[in-house]
Formats: C-alpha cells, structure tokens, sequence
C-alpha cells in the first residue's frame, strides 16, 4: 500500500529547470508543500521520493488528510485502548 501509493505519487511529479544552486526543481501538485531540488534530475527525484515518505509520515502523525491518487489510497485505523 505504502510503496505503491509513493510509486503513484511519483508518475505525478512536475519538473522543471530553475535558476539555482540546484536548478532541477520537482513537485507533486496533488500533495501539498511536497517539492524538492537537485544538482540533477536523479538527484532532485531522490530527494522528492524521500519528500514525499516524510510528509506521509508527518501527515500520519498530525493526523492531517492523505489524498487518494488515482486507485491508490492510505488509510490509518484507530487504534483502540481495551
């Protein structure tokens, strides 16, 4: 679930080529604040795979909604105290 939902969010990144010290720029419209830079495009896509496991993860913690993307979709249960 997890992999394939990180895979999905891939295929939808954005790039382009700005002017920087790192001047390959990535993005995921469909997840917000996800983007990331790199000297080159494998290493700006790195650090967008990386980019996006964090706010998943930081996502899960505060609770905040995880868009579905196309078929796939994270859902967290609740845990219940007995």
């Amino acid at each position: 679930m997890l992999t394939e939902y990180i895979e999905e969010a891939m295929k939808k990144a954005k790039y382009e080529i700005i002017k920087d010290e790192e001047p390959y720029y990535g993005k995921i419209p469909e997840l917000s604040g996800v983007w990331a830079t790199g000297k080159t495009l494998e290493e700006c896509r790195k650090n967008l795979k990386e980019t996006v496991e964090d706010w998943i993860i930081l996502s899960v913690k505060k609770d905040l909604p995880i868009p579905n993307l196309g078929k796939e979709s994270i859902r967290v249960e609740e845990k219940v105290s007995v």
